[in-house]
């Protein structure tokens, strides 16, 4: 059965009802309706699967100089206004923001139909079809391997309204499958993912003989010593690494303010400058047919195109409207996540090769799968540090020749960035995400992991 999420004008109707209890000097309302459909499975059947429903309105209201919100799923008259009352009550109690900006007003924004109907009609019974394609796999049953996976499909409506006059809407799906193979001895593992917008653009038994053939090839690991590698990053090891870059470096006032990668030593930022190798280009575009983001952020603020870094240069960083209006700028949003839909929106440029290219142009490498447990250890350059995980081989004479040993490593984007030998075409790993395989130098690894 179909999941048919609020339309615009039901949307509308509540935020502006919603509105109407406030008393505040300014007042918004951001709605999300949320759908969720999943399905796990692990040592060859279903473990668990569930569909979820709910409406989260947040109010926040404005009094002077003093903002508070609150949060609510009951969406009965008198449960919103004990929600406005209270977001009124708590914003008295608060204290000046010397930084608050003002309710947005009426806004244009860029129509996306991000909304793929065969991803919000996935009712539990294709969501089992899909893993049962992974779990009947020829390389899987003949092989006696263990698979486990997750498939994830959800559909949202968005809104944001204010009492100045601004209404914004967003219907948006999302599909996304994992699988996990090992081999009944524990030596080898192998992963592959995909997401989109529209269910049917996965293929689970693609993904579920990705993994498997990659559990086989990987059985009985060795050791390498660890030090500086080339490495061949398949696109989701690299959209590991280049989300991690977006989240905690796209700042301008973290960079005006000396704290960033992109911070000038005598003040300001390096836009306009070099700062990566010239084959590097990323953007962002919530109207890219193979992004189809959300054109707005949580106050109600258009989402435009916007090129980060091209030919290597850096062209923009995200500007808030309070740092914007304080340098005198427009305000620019980050690639990252845009409030509670949490929509990612970026894109990097490739090149023309095959995965399978890169490898063979490679004299002595490791060929990367993906990343695991990644976590900061100097904000400043975007030093961060995790393992490789299910799939890492090592590459000698252009082809794969053994399986190796997970290795810890520590490791910027940015550094990584301006070490590149190469790019793969450019492909998609999530409904907002799409990034080449890259091929870098001097990739560093500090110690070898037993875990498999």
């Amino acid at each position: 059965m179909s999941y048919a999420p609020p339309s615009p004008s039901e949307l509308e109707s509540l935020a502006r009802r919603i509105l109407s209890f406030s008393k505040a000097d300014g007042c918004r309302v951001n709605i999300e309706a949320l759908w969720r459909g999943s399905t796990r499975f692990a040592a060859g059947e279903i473990t668990t699967a569930g569909v979820s429903t709910d409406t989260v309105i947040t109010i926040t209201s404005t009094l002077g100089r003093r903002r508070a919100s609150t949060t609510t799923n009951l969406a009965d008259e008198a449960a919103l206004r004990r929600a406005v009352e209270l977001s009124e009550r708590i914003a008295k109690l608060s204290p000046d923001d010397p930084e608050l900006m003002p309710e947005l007003g009426s806004q244009r924004y860029t129509a996306v139909e991000a909304f793929g109907a065969s991803t919000a009609a996935l009712d539990a019974q294709p969501r089992a079809e899909a893993a049962g394609r992974v779990l009947q796999l020829p390389d899987v049953k003949e092989q006696s391997l263990l698979a486990a996976g997750f498939v994830d499909v959800s559909a949202r409506a968005t809104a944001v309204a204010t009492s100045n006059g601004l209404f914004a809407h967003h219907h948006a799906t999302e599909a996304e499958m994992s699988t996990t193979v090992r081999t009944p001895d524990g030596t080898g593992s192998g992963g592959a993912s995909a997401g989109a917008r529209e269910w049917s653009d996965l293929d689970p038994g693609g993904l579920g003989t990705r993994a498997a053939r990659k559990a086989l090839a990987s059985r009985n690991p060795t050791a390498v010593e660890p030090g500086q590698y080339t490495v061949i990053l398949e696109p989701q090891a690299v959209a590991d690494l280049i989300r991690s870059l977006t989240f905690y470096s796209w700042d301008a006032r973290q960079a005006d303010e000396g704290r960033s990668p992109f911070s000038k030593k005598d003040g300001g930022n390096r836009i306009g400058e070099t700062v990566v190798d010239e084959r590097v280009t990323i953007s962002s575009d919530p109207a890219d047919p193979d992004l189809r983001a959300r054109p707005f952020d949580a106050e109600g603020l258009p989402v435009g195109r916007t090129v980060w870094i091209e030919n290597g240069v850096l062209r923009n960083l995200a500007y808030s409207r309070f740092w914007a209006q304080k340098q005198g700028k427009q305000p620019v949003l980050s690639a990252g996540p845009l409030g509670p839909a949490q929509t990612w929106n970026l894109k990097m440029a490739g090149g023309t090769k095959s995965l399978d290219d890169l490898v063979a142009g490679t004299a002595r490498g490791i060929l990367v799968t993906h990343f695991f447990y990644i976590r900061v250890l100097e904000p400043r350059t975007v030093l961060l540090t995790g393992l490789t995980r299910d799939g890492t081989f090592l590459v000698e004479n252009g082809r794969i020749s053994r399986p190796i040993k997970n290795l810890r490593w520590n490791e910027s984007p940015l550094f990584m960035l301006n070490k590149v030998e190469d790019l793969g075409r450019a492909e998609r790993t999530s409904g907002g995400v799409v990034v080449p395989a890259i091929k870098a130098r001097d990739f560093t690894f500090t110690s070898i992991s037993d875990a498999v």
